[in-house]
Order: C-alpha cells, then structure tokens, then sequence
C-alpha cells in the first residue's frame, strides 16, 4: 500500500511538473503547423527524460546526492560555475515564462488587466510556495493539473483519424527547418534541464532510500509517461482543431480554446483550470530548481523542510527568483516567445546536467548492486548523444526560422 501510494502522489507530481508552457507552446504549435506529423517526437523526449530521471532517482536515494551535488564534485571549479550559471539563467526565464502565463490565465477569467493578474498570479504562486508544504505543493498543483486529461478525451472525442495518428509516430524525412526546428523543441521541451533538477531534489528532501528504488522507477516510467500522453493529446487536438481552420495558435487562450470546441464552455474552464495549476506547478519547480542549485553548488542547507532559520540563504533565493521572475514579466514581454527561446536553448546546459548523473549512476563504487545495468547503460549513452546532437543543432534552428516564425 505505501508503494501503491507513493507511485499515486508521483503520477500526480509528475502531471504538474512535465506538461508545462513548453510542452503547451510547442506541442499544439507542432499540431496546428505539422498536423500528426510530429507525433514520433514526443516519445523520444519521454523515453529520455524517463531515462535520466529514473537514473536521479536512483542516486539520490542510495547516495543521497541531488543533480548539482554531482555537478559539484564531478566538475572542475571553472565547468562547475559555468553549469550553475547556464542553469540559472534558463530556469530564470522558465520562470518568468511561467509566471507570465499564469497571469494570462488569470485575466482570461476576469478580463481586467494583464499586468494586474500577473502580478496576482505572481503573489499566489509564492505564497503557496512559501506556505504549503513540499507534499502538499505536489498534491495541490499536481491534482488541479489532472484536468488536462480533458485534452486526451477530446482528442478522442474529435474522432480523428487513427490510421493516420499511428503514422506520425513513425519519423518521416524533414520536410523543412521548420519540421526540424519543432521537432527539437518538442524533444527538448521533454527534457527541461530543471525537471532533473527538481526530482532528485525533491527526492533528497523525502529522503528517499534504497527500498525506494521501486518507487523511483515506477515513478520515472508512469508518471512521466502519463505527462507524455497528455502531450501527445495536446497535438492531437490542435491538428483537429487548428490544423483545419488555419489558426495559428499564439496564445495561451487560443490552446485553452482548443478543448472548447469538443465540451463547450464546460471544456473551456476545465482546460483553464489544468493550464493554471500545471504552470504554477512549474513555476514553483524551476524556482525552486534555481535555489537547489546555488544551494547544492555552495554547500549551503536547503529545502522546504529544513524551515528559514536553518536555511535561510536558500529561502532568501526563492524569493529573489520570484521577485526577479516578476520584474521580468512586468516588461511586458510574450510569455509564449519568452518560452520558445528558454526551451530551444535550454538544449545548451543539457549535456553538463545529464552528464554528471550518468556518470554517476555507472560508478560502482557508488552505487554498489544499484549501478546502471546494460539497458540503463545503454539508453543512457544514446540519449546524451542526441543531446549532445541537440545542442549544437537547436540554436542554429532557431536562428533560421527566426524562433518559429518561419
């Protein structure tokens, strides 16, 4: 029963943290340009993140070291800085992207003022941040984000063609830089550097064990995959509903309309509802990402549960991220462009995150029986190098189509 639950609380975790404003901004935008055509991309980003999540998990729980504390020890002083920095700058401005689309929700409901609910959907995101405990931020965002499911029932409901869905999981010819560049960004989008970041932390603040090394996996697999079929109907829905009419959809209201078509109003705030709480929950994510990270780099305490006293300088970063993350979307900058840009290049800090963890999971002498085997091994290598692939590749695409544009 405590494994039974244990998974449940991280299916729920997991919906809250992978379908983020990424997973949004280029799954529908990927459906309404390419139709079902980009449907391969999603689960080779699933498999991965699955695959190094999994591999987090696991070190954290038999050597009680998040990502950054491998970073720390693994890097010299110079690389070790350079990660932290190229980590704090995305997460940053996955932040602030964040923050900036749920003010956008917020005012959809009240219709008032974009920069008033921003700064609303700001103060509640931080006080829940700074209230709620780590357990209870899970449970609160990650249950509200189980009303994307809606987009995975519509997806159906809109009785596509299914011989066709089955098509675009088989990876064609690039058709062009722009095929090329969505298909990074879906695949990118998957692997968010501040996912690994905020689960092998998170698994250090439960204090995770070796009797949860099945946890852990189930965990990686379910929950990640369950944040991998609601992408896939995310795109679905956009290639039945936008694809067709030719609307491109550059907001965040035209992605909550889409299940609007299928359910009515009734769909519309309940796909309102899902975008609100799976954004706040990845808001509080790379906050809390960017304050792991300086944390573990510098050797100071951290964590939700540690309390401010004894982890002052960690709570102090969070509030700074927050504060920081709200400057930035009182600019007035497009959360949406924002996020095209954090996602695409965030391919650049992916070979310094996952190196250090695949490393580490293959070392034996850390790891003892739960060293990576042939299959871990395996995938692991495969898939850091097509993020090494990524990485050179990503800017030079979103150079080309002008971030999308064309």
């Amino acid at each position: 029963m405590r494994t039974i639950l244990a998974v449940a609380l991280g299916i729920i975790a997991a919906i809250g943290g992978f379908v983020d404003i990424g997973d949004l901004v280029f799954n529908v935008g990927a459906g309404a340009t390419f139709g079902y055509s980009l449907l391969w991309a999603v689960p080779v980003g699933v498999l991965g993140i699955i695959v190094f999540a999994e591999m987090s998990g696991r070190v954290a729980a038999v050597a009680g070291k998040a990502n950054f504390d491998l970073v720390h020890e693994r890097f010299s002083r110079p690389v070790a800085l350079m990660t932290l920095v190229a980590s704090l700058v995305l997460s940053f401005f996955t932040l602030a992207a964040e923050l900036g689309g749920v003010g956008i929700l917020l005012d959809l409901f009240f219709d008032v003022s974009p920069q008033l609910f921003a700064l609303v959907g700001v103060l509640i995101v931080t006080v829940a941040a700074g209230v709620l405990s780590f357990e209870a931020i899970e449970r609160v965002f990650g249950y509200g984000g189980l009303a994307l499911l809606v987009y995975v029932v519509a997806a159906v409901d809109l009785d596509p063609d299914w011989s066709r869905i089955g098509h675009g999981f088989v990876p064609d010819a690039p058709s062009s830089t722009l095929y090329c560049y969505y298909a990074v960004g879906l695949i990118a989008a998957a692997l968010m550097p501040y996912e690994i970041y905020f689960y092998s932390s998170g698994a250090v603040e439960e204090h995770w064990q070796r009797r949860d090394l099945t946890v852990n996996r189930l965990n990686a697999i379910i929950g990640f995959g369950l944040g991998g079929l609601l992408s896939v109907g995310l795109m679905i829905v956009a290639a039945q509903v936008f694809l067709p009419a030719g609307v491109d959809p550059e907001t965040l209201g035209s992605v909550a309309l889409a299940a609007q078509v299928p359910f009515g109003e009734t769909g519309l705030l309940v796909a309102m509802l899902g975008i609100f709480f799976a954004l706040g929950g990845a808001a509080i994510d790379t906050c809390f990402s960017g304050a792991y990270n300086l944390a573990q780099m510098f050797d100071w305490r951290w964590g939700k549960e540690e309390g401010i006293r004894r982890a002052r300088n960690w709570h102090v970063t969070v509030l700074a991220l927050f504060l920081g993350g709200y400057g930035v979307v009182a600019t007035g900058i497009d959360p949406v462009a924002l996020t095209e840009y954090a996602v695409v290049l965030s391919v650049i800090a992916l070979p310094l995150t996952y190196w250090p963890i695949l490393h580490a999971a293959g070392d034996r002498e850390l790891m003892g029986e739960a060293v990576n085997g042939p299959i871990a091994r395996t995938l692991g290598w495969l898939y850091f190098g097509l993020i090494c692939v990524l990485t050179v590749a990503a800017p030079v695409l979103l150079v080309a189509t002008d971030a999308g544009g064309g």
